[in-house]
């Protein structure tokens, strides 16, 4: 989800909630305790200088069990980080506290923001040789494509 598509749902919702991607709910008396423009300048396996930027929302949850965010205010969070920070229309990625700070993308299902799996991946799989898809050889077949060459005296296999 972009900054433009939360800034949507927000208009259309009066309370806000998270559910983290084992379906339980971030505390309802959570707090955004940072937006912020997040830029990875890397290298890849393969070489490639690459640029990622990404707008990060950080919850947090603490023993206030009476705050309650509305949308409004995080609308004025966020107006006021696009102002001053100057946080373009670019993907969200959240950072929540579980057992370590874990990064999610956020998805909408019309009443709740979903906190979604990131997961890693090779960037450069076709310069490190990485198979696209697990080969699947049967023992059996090793060493039967030519049976004419298999290893003995001057069969050539060594």
């Amino acid at each position: 989800m972009n900054l433009a598509q939360i800034k949507e749902h927000l208009k259309n919702t009066s309370n806000i909630n998270f559910i983290l991607p084992n379906g339980s709910m971030v505390p309802e008396h959570f707090h955004v305790t940072e937006v912020g423009l997040i830029s990875k300048h890397f290298i890849d396996c393969g070489g490639t200088i690459r640029d990622e930027k990404v707008i990060n929302f950080q919850l947090w949850s603490a023993n206030d069990i009476d705050h309650r965010l509305k949308s409004e205010k995080l609308l004025n969070i966020i107006h006021l980080s696009e102002t001053k920070l100057g946080i373009p229309n670019i993907e969200i990625e959240v950072e929540y506290q579980n057992e370590t700070i874990g990064k999610y993308g956020l998805d909408f299902d019309g009443i709740n923001f979903l906190l979604t799996q990131k997961q890693t991946a090779c960037l450069a799989s076709d310069s490190c040789g990485i198979p696209t898809e697990k080969l699947k050889v049967a023992l059996s077949e090793i060493g039967t494509a030519n049976t004419n060459a298999s290893c003995k005296p001057g069969g050539g296999c060594c």
